[in-house]
């Protein structure tokens, strides 16, 4: 199976991000089978359109909420991920879980994922040299 789960649908609260919030989330790898959708039905031309992000996120929108990741945004993407036999992909996630626990605003860039390390970026052969 290619996704955890698909549904019809999001089962999480209006969160009101605009693409402009959306582009100060970092996106994250993440496998696809821990995901799931929120829509049941595609569009072929879409999934089968090379520009289909022509006027978009490059990434994949989505949400954490209650423990699960839904992707909100990116099935066309994710598919195509798929037809290739990749597992993963990147997207853009959204802790709503950390906002419905009281922790007021929520930090954009921060960790969405809690026991999920963010990604370490490998140091230059500079900074590396003078450690």
């Amino acid at each position: 199976m290619i996704f955890k789960d698909v549904r019809e649908g999001r089962p999480y609260p209006e969160h009101g991000l605009s693409m402009r919030d959306w582009a100060r989330i970092p996106p994250r790898q993440i496998r696809m089978d821990e995901l799931i959708t929120t829509k049941r039905e595609l569009r072929l031309d879409a999934l089968l359109d090379e520009d289909s992000t022509f006027y978009g996120d490059l990434f994949g929108h989505a949400v954490l909420w209650e423990g699960q990741i839904y992707l909100e945004d990116g099935l066309h993407r994710a598919l195509r991920a798929a037809l290739q036999q990749r597992t993963v992909i990147h997207v853009r996630i959204l802790n709503l879980d950390a906002l419905r626990a009281g922790a007021g605003e929520v930090d954009l860039e921060a960790d969405p994922v809690p026991g999920q390390k963010p990604p370490t970026s490998t140091p230059s052969r500079r900074s590396a040299s003078r450690g």
